[in-house]
């Protein structure tokens, strides 16, 4: 199973939509895929059609180990994409693993349990660099970081890049970027394009060529419940994720 985290610490940046559409392309080309919404707001879940609600088996289950991976596991509108939702819960997961050993990695045995059922496992991440970004990413073998065409865009990537490096040293030597994923560019301004050019100045090696759009219907589609290949796949962000999938596909497949 490949696992890749989708995280940066700043909202707002396009981590949700990206993993949720992600999720969804690959789904779409025939491979099993599980998204695991580690977000207390359950953006990742709702924009699935799922609810979080307590009630409900879901991602805090999943941490704290209170019951089987494969319990949480929930059906969503394509047929080879599978969800394990969020819960509000998650917000007291910093608290209650905090005095925990090896606390950095539940996530990570619990994800063994399952490994052979999936081809891809995509994590959305909450905007912290806290308990639970930290256990998607000694659970992941990559890293997926958007970062929005904005003025600050550089801000706080000094901070993720030294997580990162920590997980890498102390829990999970195999992660690795998968890339940068430039969001919500609009190619009217010359700001969108100065970040772009200064993302890739910064990161030359590790940037993704497609770039995601400011699109409306991006924005529409969570409020249906529906990935946007299906609510409108003609869009300009419906082929900006296709393209990315494939990119990813060709990263991450190729190295393993």
């Amino acid at each position: 199973m490949i696992t890749i985290a989708v995280a940066n610490q700043k909202g707002g940046v396009g981590k949700t939509t990206t993993a949720v559409n992600l999720a969804a392309y690959l789904a779409a080309s025939g491979r099993r895929v599980l998204l695991i919404d580690l977000d207390p707001q359950g953006n990742a879940s709702s924009g699935l059609g799922v609810v979080p609600k307590r009630e409900i088996p879901n991602s805090y289950h999943l941490i704290t180990g209170e019951k089987n991976p494969e319990e949480l596991i929930t059906d969503t509108p394509l047929k080879k994409l599978f969800l394990i939702p969020a819960s509000i819960d998650l917000v007291g997961c910093e608290i209650e693993l905090a005095n925990t050993s090896d606390r950095e990695s539940y996530l990570k045995r619990a994800l063994e349990k399952i490994e052979d059922r999936f081809k891809y496992c995509i994590i959305d991440c909450p905007p912290s660099l806290g308990i639970l970004t930290v256990n998607a990413l000694a659970a992941s073998r990559w890293v997926i970081v958007p970062v929005q065409c904005e003025y600050y865009a550089l801000e706080g990537l000094a901070r993720l890049l030294r997580t990162l490096e920590i997980v890498k040293t102390r829990f999970n030597p195999a992660l690795d970027i998968a890339g940068f994923l430039m969001t919500m560019y609009d190619p009217r301004t010359r700001l969108s394009k100065e970040v772009v050019q200064e993302i890739k100045k910064h990161f030359p090696n590790k940037c993704f060529k497609t770039l995601i759009p400011r699109n409306v219907r991006l924005c529409e589609a969570p409020s249906y419940g529906l990935p946007i290949l299906m609510y409108d796949a003609r869009s300009s962000g419906a082929e900006a994720y296709k393209k990315l999938t494939v990119e990813v596909i060709k990263r991450c497949e190729k190295a393993g």
